[in-house]
């Protein structure tokens, strides 16, 4: 899937990625705002990984759906 329709259908995909990332609040989701860079430092600093991980982590979630 392409990044655009995630951005473009952000509120349809919010409980998704939630559901995958559950330490990431709504104000969190609200900042994203199905920006691709914004969703994965966000994963980053929730999660405490490195840049390179969270960024795999959300290259491998879009993959998925």
């Amino acid at each position: 899937m392409n990044w655009d329709i995630v951005e473009g259908k952000w509120n349809e995909y919010r409980g998704k990625v939630q559901q995958q990332w559950g330490k990431l609040t709504d104000d969190d989701l609200d900042r994203a705002k199905g920006r691709r860079t914004e969703l994965a430092g966000l994963v980053q600093q929730r999660y405490g990984l490195e840049r390179d991980e969270a960024e795999r982590q959300v290259d491998e979630w879009i993959a998925r759906h």
